[in-house]
């Protein structure tokens, strides 16, 4: 199978940026939890923007859409056409899949693997129709386990939208991946990953575990109060993650949050 190869030589050290959980409607007053995801995106592409760095891939790791309409998709991709890199798209557990594959199917932002640089980046769909918690299926686990197999001299990003971990955080503990047990049992058979990173959480999230980083992302739109019993919001501004994938498989990555941002008087909520 032939693989896109971003624009980028072994040599080099590449910038990926990674955005997740923006949750848009079809409407541009759509709201969460009192929150217009609309406006909250523009304010993280602006800053975005303003950083004036030049991305060789841009991660969407899941929930573009709410309410997983074919206006939503639509705006998001119009939102981040700025950004001057090529695109990768996962979906989430509010992601309509076969809505995604309905309007670009044939198209790159689905490409499941990606080469860039000395690295190898491999999407995977830990959707399930109509449930909250993720699932790899087979064919997900056979694609990873081949994507491993094909470079093992590449250093290895592996992205997902549902955390694959404990995250402390016990409302969420029933609504990661369901089968994380099969999928690092997969990974541990390859030394040549270097990190996973996912998105469903909300917040950011930077461990290890042996030679792996695990990294998760602030949403683009509410945040969840981490090492919480219960469903809460914490009061910060959303942002991104920007990763610096060296060749020698070294990763510099940060989190960037909206400076000043203000919520509205109706925000908050008892529920996701």
């Amino acid at each position: 199978m032939a693989l896109p190869n971003v624009y980028a030589t072994p040599d080099d050290s590449v910038l990926l940026l990674q955005l997740t959980d923006s949750h848009l409607f079809a409407e541009d007053d759509g709201t969460l939890l009192g929150m217009n995801t609309r406006e909250s995106f523009e304010q993280v592409l602006a800053l975005v923007h303003a950083d004036g760095r030049q991305y060789d891939l841009m991660l969407a790791t899941g929930d573009q859409s709410q309410d997983g309409t074919p206006e939503s998709y639509q705006r998001f991709r119009q939102m981040t056409a700025g950004i001057r890199a090529p695109k990768r798209w996962i979906p989430g557990n509010h992601d309509e899949s076969a809505v995604m594959q309905q309007l670009y199917g044939d198209h790159e932002l689905l490409d499941s693997v990606t080469d860039v640089g000395n690295w190898r980046v491999t999407m995977l769909d830990s959707s399930v129709p109509g449930s909250v918690p993720g699932l790899l299926s087979n064919d997900q686990l056979r694609l990873l386990e081949d994507s491993l197999a094909d470079e093992p001299d590449r250093h290895h990003l592996v992205c997902l939208h549902h955390h694959p971990i404990s995250i402390a955080c016990k409302w969420m503990e029933p609504i990661g991946l369901r089968n994380a047990e099969a999928f690092w049992a997969l990974l541990d058979r390859f030394k040549q990953v270097r990190a996973v990173l996912w998105g469903h959480i909300h917040q950011d999230w930077d461990s290890q575990r042996g030679d792996v980083r695990l990294l998760a992302s602030p949403s683009t739109c509410i945040q969840f109060a981490p090492r919480s019993e219960d469903f809460g919001l914490d009061r910060i501004a959303p942002g991104y993650r920007w990763l610096q994938l060296h060749p020698d498989g070294r990763i510099d990555t940060g989190v960037v949050r909206v400076p000043g941002f203000t919520f509205s008087e109706n925000f908050g909520g008892s529920g996701y």
